[in-house]
């Protein structure tokens, strides 16, 4: 039976959440997904390790149907702002509204300026070549008038001189750092930090659950690692968080988020993905624990002395979703509910007997806390017979308050508005 809570125990006086499934009811697959849902998945949910056999399931990419469309909540319409790129990833906006995008595949970064009527780019330029993996992105310092762009290479942390409005580099690629090479995990986020003075990197494992102990390819792995802006490796920030793919900071509050992808090979609904706020100097588990103190059962219970250090992450998410970048809604497009809140591209499973993600969630916040409920704000990225034609990886907030949605399964870039009604 589907268990529903009101959302009045959850956002007392709020207007931000409709009923949320909950218990069993709470994890999806493609068959179930609804745009416009409530799901809250809790630690007393999490099935046993191995309940169901690990499934090598991943998706077939296809063309777009015809008439196929993203899908997003009434009083939303969806719009397909560019396409024909090349493995789009992060998309960031610059201060004064172009948005950078990320294309990994072929080391390339382009910016689109500008919104028609139409909803499409008023100018498309190619603003850097011959970078390896590029993925993560930020402007220094903060403000109206930046000077650099700090880029996140599979590899390296490096830059290259920005000035506001630019559509070429100004200036040759500066490397200011070493990063762990690619492996198994290769994306490399950036945040810049509150201070200005610093910034968060992030660093996904080289494994499913190599222990660091005996595995030296896992030394400065499964972290957020933070440098100086000139390229000095300073500390960790926060470890055990297996693939913290996409991080940002609140602006309301400062704190730093992330977007995290846990192990697989434990069985379908094990064990979550999560968005959590991260605390400084925060472990979260892997890869001797999950989900607070829940041993792996593969590592045979070593170093016992960290479980009651494992910090549980805010909000649990599908399993293997592959939550990938996250973005605070800072706009004023939207309704005003929406102010403050984090929406998250959920890349797709493929470990999973049924898959699930490809879509966008929103994680509505009250004074910058989440209660674990999250969203399926944009689906439809999969066909019925469950072959996929869109991928989400890149979520962020257009000058106009639009939100914007990279797809590297039709190499697109969707733009969602508000158009009034409820």
């Amino acid at each position: 039976m589907k268990l529903l809570v009101a959302a009045l125990l959850l956002f007392a006086g709020s207007d931000k959440v409709g009923e949320v499934l909950t218990g069993p009811a709470a994890f999806q697959d493609y068959t179930t997904i609804r745009t416009g849902q409530f799901r809250k998945i809790t630690v007393a949910d999490l099935p046993q390790p191995f309940a169901t056999s690990s499934a090598g399931n991943g998706p077939q990419i296809v063309p777009r149907p015809v008439n196929a469309w993203p899908k997003a909540p009434a009083g939303f319409e969806v719009q397909l702002y560019a396409d024909g790129l090349n493995n789009p990833r992060e998309i960031r906006t610059a201060p004064n509204g172009d948005l950078f995008v990320a294309e990994s595949e072929p080391g390339d970064i382009r910016v689109y300026s500008g919104i028609t009527a139409e909803g499409k780019p008023k100018q498309m330029s190619v603003f850097l070549t011959g970078l390896h993996q590029p993925f993560g992105m930020a402007f220094s310092p903060a403000g109206l008038n930046p000077r650099w762009l700090y880029i996140g290479n599979s590899d390296s942390l490096v830059r290259v001189p920005y000035h506001t409005g630019d559509q070429k580099a100004r200036g040759p690629i500066e490397k200011l750092a070493d990063l762990p090479r690619a492996g198994y995990h290769w994306t490399r986020d950036l945040a810049l930090a509150p201070d200005g003075n610093h910034l968060f990197v992030s660093v996904g494992s080289n494994s499913n659950i190599d222990d660091p102990d005996t595995h030296a390819k896992e030394f400065h792995r499964a972290d957020i690692l933070v440098f100086s802006l000139d390229g000095q490796f300073e500390r960790v920030y926060a470890s055990g968080i297996r693939n913290p793919v996409g991080i940002a900071v609140d602006p309301q509050t400062g704190e730093l988020w992330c977007s995290a992808n846990e192990r697989d090979e434990l069985g379908d609904n094990l064990p979550p993905d999560y968005i959590t706020h991260v605390a400084d100097g925060g472990f979260y588990g892997w890869p001797y624990y999950y989900i607070g103190g829940h041993p792996d059962p593969r590592l045979n219970g070593k170093h016992p002395e960290l479980k009651d250090k494992v910090l549980v992450p805010d909000v649990l998410l599908q399993p293997h979703n592959a939550s990938l970048e996250m973005t605070f809604y800072d706009g004023a497009q939207f309704p005003a509910e929406y102010k403050g809140d984090i929406f998250a591209s959920e890349h797709g499973s493929w470990n999973r007997h049924m898959r699930t993600g490809y879509e966008v969630i929103r994680v509505p916040l009250k004074d910058g806390h989440a209660s674990g409920v999250f969203e399926n704000f944009v689906t439809g990225f999969a066909t019925a017979d469950g072959d996929v034609w869109g991928r989400p990886v890149g979520v962020a907030v257009a000058a106009d308050g639009s939100l914007m949605i990279t797809d590297d399964g039709s190499n697109s870039i969707w733009r969602v508005v508000w158009t009034g009604g409820r």
